[in-house]
């Protein structure tokens, strides 16, 4: 069924209608915990006071929502033009799951009435407030960054010149993920007698940052057979393969220097302990990253199902990586237990749910999937 308010459309399928049911339950957990604080819903302790908020809301959800950097640097900087197809859908996946972020760390403060204060109080030392500042500047370009889409339908007479600063928004938009990723990395440089030898090393931001990367093709690939799926919107099989092989080149580099790592710090002896830590790094290693590897740069990778599997992969491997540098990392080290209650799913769940409805509106209603290009030559 297809709703038309105000010259607005929106499909209403079954998916969609459990989609806003865990949103809606979700944003009424959200207020409970504005309201009652982090005891009631949580189970946050002094000793976990990062939980799966922190581990796949903010640190995987800032890795998963990507893809408009790394497709940006690709398109716009590299000026890869055959690329392009795919460049709107990947900004508004990123936009989306950046906004989405914010609310996750919105979520975390224990006080969020003052989440205000790191705008005027400069804490220039930490490295979470360089990571605050870096995600909320970053958030902003790509909002005037998708204020080009917007002015196509709503506001047309300030189409050009969002036409005109989207260079400059590209390039600035390119500097702060490289700066923010790296430096999620950095924060567990200080807790190395925590982290356990095979996640801590002194390369974490590099493999931050070089994650970050490697995975936005991935998203891009999943998002690209999902919206050919629903809207019917076809990409390049040939476009797609590209785009994944730049990516498994960065993978391959991930992959040689974790290697190193472990080889040069004496931590690969670690892995063969058949022990909780050792058999998730082996599984976070050989299924996140070198199955995709060979994948990608075999014939599959020309295939729309081999595409997937890479991508499900991949991003399947970074999350891996992402959860066990959080939470298997500190098991050992860790006096306390913690566990996500129901409700922490709930909410994080509720988050993906906004964002997939936001994105079909949006998809919708505005000229995403379409390269505007050809629009502007036919024109």
């Amino acid at each position: 069924m297809k709703l038309q308010i105000l010259g607005w459309n929106f499909t209403v399928t079954r998916t969609r209608m459990v989609l806003t049911a865990i949103a809606a339950c979700s944003i009424l957990a959200m207020l409970v915990r504005l309201i009652t604080g982090f005891g009631l819903l949580t189970n946050l302790n002094d000793d976990w006071p990062w939980g799966l908020w922190i581990a796949f809301d903010v640190l995987t959800g800032v890795a998963l929502a990507v893809g408009g950097y790394s497709t940006a640097l690709i398109v716009h900087i590299l000026h890869k033009d055959k690329y392009h197809p795919v460049a709107r859908g990947a900004l508004l996946t990123s936009l989306l799951g950046y906004v989405l972020v914010m609310l996750g760390l919105f979520l975390d403060i224990g006080q969020w009435f003052n989440f205000w204060r790191p705008f005027v109080s400069w804490g220039h030392a930490s490295v979470l407030f360089e990571v605050f500042w870096c995600v909320s500047i970053y958030t902003t370009i790509q909002v005037l960054e998708f204020g080009e889409v917007v002015t196509e339908k709503i506001g047309r007479r300030l189409h050009r010149i969002f036409k005109k600063i989207l260079p400059v928004l590209m390039i600035i938009g390119v500097i702060f993920p490289t700066l923010h990723q790296s430096s999620l990395g950095a924060l567990f440089l200080i807790a190395a007698p925590k982290v356990y030898p095979l996640w801590w090393t002194e390369f974490l931001p590099v493999f931050f940052l070089l994650s970050s990367f490697f995975i936005g093709p991935a998203m891009v690939c999943v998002e690209a057979s999902l919206a050919g799926r629903v809207f019917g919107h076809k990409v390049p099989l040939e476009v797609l393969t590209g785009l994944a092989r730049i990516s498994g080149r960065v993978m391959l580099l991930y992959l040689v220097l974790k290697v190193y790592d472990l080889v040069s710090r004496g931590a690969a002896p670690l892995l063969w302990n058949g022990d909780l830590e050792g058999n998730l790094f082996l599984a976070e290693l050989l299924l996140g990253v070198v199955l995709p590897v060979v994948l990608v740069f075999s014939k599959w990778a020309k295939t729309e199902k081999g595409l997937m599997a890479y991508g499900i992969l991949t991003t399947a491997g970074v999350i891996m990586n992402r959860m066990n540098t959080v939470f298997t990392s500190m098991v050992r080290s860790s006096e306390g237990a913690y566990f996500p209650s129901v409700w922490e799913f709930v909410i994080s769940v509720g988050l993906i749910s906004i964002g997939c409805l936001c994105y079909c509106f949006i998809v919708e209603n505005f000229n995403v999937l379409h390269d505007s290009r050809k629009e502007e030559t036919a024109a």
